[in-house]
């Protein structure tokens, strides 16, 4: 079996920016769907990143390429002798050195991270790109001097960090992330609100009223008035 060639996506770009092969051709080669090799040419798939060359990693050759070129039906053979092993990953302490010619991506890469994973730490960012505190707050604020020129970009694509080491960086933030406290609600519950309250009793005054409203016999108070003089 065909080895599948380092960073595929981005040797796909590449093959499709610079070379006429056909999309079958180049989807073989980088062990990806025709229909997705199509979406990077119409500028729908791997938007952002930046096309890697198989010549100069030493995964392919130009005579290799130019066979290909002239005959649509020769499948890419790559260079399994000088293909490039891919770094054992391991968490590093600090920050991580960046080669001179992949400096000038770092701030895309910032803005990526800050982006995408908001929960990471400066510090974190730091070791997975090698910047400088002052650097990512410059891009967090858009201060920094070419702000209006930057794009967010994988660092992994743009091979500043490895997959591991930010997926490691990712589940620590997520581990230290405090729990997010549950808000005190003002308002009283609903359970509450609609229950029926029972009214207070009250002392009643049914009895006066009816002694009030009684219709005084005036015959018996005057009846009653004749004997107690007679009796006298």
């Amino acid at each position: 079996m065909t080895a599948t060639p380092l960073m595929p996506k981005a040797t796909a770009v590449w093959l499709v920016e610079n070379t006429s092969l056909s999309f079958d051709q180049i989807a073989e080669f980088c062990r990806l769907h025709p229909l997705e090799v199509k979406g990077i040419a119409d500028g729908e798939v791997a938007q952002g990143i930046k096309g890697m060359d198989p010549v100069t990693t030493g995964q392919l050759s130009r005579e290799e390429i130019a066979k290909a070129e002239a005959d649509p039906e020769h499948k890419l053979q790559i260079i399994e002798s000088r293909r490039v092993p891919l770094p054992e990953a391991k968490p590093k302490k600090g920050p991580r050195y960046t080669p001179v010619s992949k400096r000038q991506d770092r701030p895309n890469a910032i803005l990526w991270l800050v982006k995408n994973h908001p929960e990471l730490k400066d510090s974190q960012i730091m070791r997975l790109v090698g910047t400088t505190k002052s650097t990512i707050q410059s891009v967090r604020e858009r201060t920094h001097w070419n702000s209006q020129q930057l794009a967010p970009m994988d660092p992994v694509t743009l091979g500043l960090a490895s997959q591991i080491d930010l997926d490691h960086e990712v589940r620590r933030a997520s581990k230290e992330k405090p729990a997010p406290a549950k808000a005190e609600s003002t308002l009283l519950p609903a359970s509450e609100t609609t229950i029926r309250k029972e009214p207070e009793p009250q002392l009643s005054t049914e009895a006066p009223k009816r002694e009030r409203e009684t219709p005084i016999d005036v015959d018996s108070v005057f009846a009653k008035l004749g004997g107690s003089k007679k009796s006298e």
